[in-house]
């Protein structure tokens, strides 16, 4: 197993630098197992997401879609970012004055690991505190 971090990730989806791009596809077709930890996948996503590559909603939750598609792929906690996967995926937005506002995956993804770890230490779940209107 191989771990990877943001920018290898990022350099395998973009295809945006022809010589760490190269690099990167070797890892994913020669690695046995790629570990993509929640930091990698949280960072990946907030990039993507921000004022250089603008991705929607719909092509976030295509990128995770595809990692999940990957078969050398492995996610640090793949259940809970699969539960946070269809939780934005079923979302509805919210309305904030005359604007609708997303949930973002990354404040989904932690909600979902907080259940996730007071479940597993039977611990009561009291919720999520956060200044994201739409979290």
């Amino acid at each position: 197993m191989i771990a990877i971090d943001t920018n290898v990730l990022l350099r395998y989806l973009l295809q945006d630098d022809k010589n760490q791009s190269s690099k990167a596809n070797k890892i994913f077709v020669e690695e046995e197992t790629i570990l993509i930890t929640d930091t990698v996948l949280v960072e990946t996503i907030w990039t993507l997401k921000g004022k250089r590559y603008k991705l929607s909603k719909e092509n976030l939750l295509q990128v995770i879609d595809q990692l999940f598609k990957e078969p050398s792929v492995i996610f640090e906690d793949g259940q809970t970012v699969w539960q946070a996967f269809n939780v934005v995926r079923n979302a509805k937005p919210i309305k904030k004055g005359t604007k609708k506002k997303e949930i973002d995956f990354p404040d989904i993804l932690i909600l979902e690991k907080a259940r996730y770890i007071a479940s597993s230490k039977e611990l009561d779940f009291t919720g999520q505190f956060s200044f994201d209107s739409a979290a």
